[in-house]
Order: structure tokens, then sequence, then C-alpha cells
């Protein structure tokens, strides 16, 4: 997935998901930006995102290829039901490469 453009509703919503991270840095990582908004967002963030172009498609993307550590039960869950995946796999987790 391509960078988002640090449009203004794009930076809003990253600055209240990503407060950690400066906006435009947070945009410059979709997969991680998205996860944020998945578990976070609120329904304005969503419409917000929606409005910048974002659809079911990115949000698959993201389950896909989910940063381990940001969705937690029922947001994974919601989001593989809103993107028509009935039965959500388990959460991503870290893998520690311990000798």
């Amino acid at each position: 997935m391509k960078p988002f453009e640090s449009a203004p509703e794009l930076l809003t919503v990253a600055r209240r998901v990503m407060w950690f991270k400066e906006p435009a840095e947070s945009l410059a990582e979709p997969i991680h930006f998205l996860a944020h908004v998945m578990t976070y967002g609120d329904e304005q963030d969503i419409n917000a995102i929606s409005k910048a172009g974002v659809g079911l498609d990115h949000f698959r993307e993201v389950l896909d290829n989910a940063p381990p550590g940001i969705f937690d039960k029922k947001s994974w869950a919601y989001w593989h039901l809103k993107c028509k995946r009935l039965e959500p796999p388990a959460l991503p987790v870290r893998k520690l490469d311990v000798p």
C-alpha cells in the first residue's frame, strides 16, 4: 500500500489515533496508520478517511498484514466481519528470535 498524501482530514485523524508520532510520519506508514484507525478510531474518523478514498480493500490489506500488538479482540472481530470474513484468525503476535 502506498503512503497517504497529507490531506487535512487524514492529518487530523492521524494526530488523534497516533498521538505519539507526527501526523505526516504516521501517514507514511499506511498499514500501521490504518490499523490504529481500525482499533482506536471512531465513526467520524472512519468517515473522514473514507472521504479521502480509503475503502474496504484498504482495510482487507491491513487485516492481511496486521502489525502485532495494535488490534484488540473486539476490533479484530469487527473488522473481519465488516470485510465479509466470517471467521477471524488469531490475533497477530510478535515473534521473538530467541536462540
